[in-house]
C-alpha cells in the first residue's frame, strides 16, 4: 500500500508539471490553458492561499482544490498533448511558481487592508 501511495504521489507531481507545460502549448484550447495555469500556479506556489496552520481549512484546500482542479484540467487538455507533456515532465525538474505566490501574497494584503478598514470603522464610532 505504501508503494502504491508513493507511485500516486509521483504521478500527481508529474501531472501538475505536465499541465504547467500544457498551458504553454499552442495545441491546447484557451479555456484549458486558463484552468491549467490556475491549478499549476496554485499547486506550484510556495505559499498557500489558506495557510496549513489554520485547523481543518489549511489542509482541506490542498485536499480538494488541487486534486479536483487537476482532474478538470487533465480532462480539458487533448490526450495527445497531455501524453507529450507527461513525457517532458518526467524528464524535467519541478518548477516553482513565484508569480502565483505573488498573487497569493497580494490577496492576503488586500484582505488585511479590508479587515483593517472595517476594524477602523468599528472602533472609531
Amino acid at each position: 500500500m505504501f508503494e502504491r501511495l508513493k507511485a500516486w504521489g509521483r504521478a500527481f507531481k508529474r501531472d501538475i508539471h505536465a499541465i504547467y507545460l500544457a498551458a504553454r502549448d499552442p495545441r491546447v484550447p484557451w479555456y484549458a490553458k486558463l484552468l491549467a495555469l490556475f491549478v499549476a500556479g496554485y499547486a506550484l506556489s510556495p505559499i498557500d492561499l489558506i495557510p496549513d496552520f489554520i485547523p481543518v481549512l489549511g489542509y482541506l484546500d490542498d485536499l480538494l482544490i488541487v486534486p479536483l482542479g487537476l482532474a478538470l484540467a487533465l480532462k480539458a487538455i487533448p490526450a495527445g498533448v497531455l501524453a507529450d507533456c507527461r513525457a517532458r515532465a518526467e524528464a524535467a525538474a519541478r518548477p516553482v511558481s513565484y508569480a502565483a505566490a505573488t498573487v497569493i501574497v497580494l490577496i492576503w494584503i488586500a484582505a488585511a487592508v479590508v479587515a483593517g478598514w472595517f476594524a477602523y470603522g468599528w472602533f472609531v464610532r
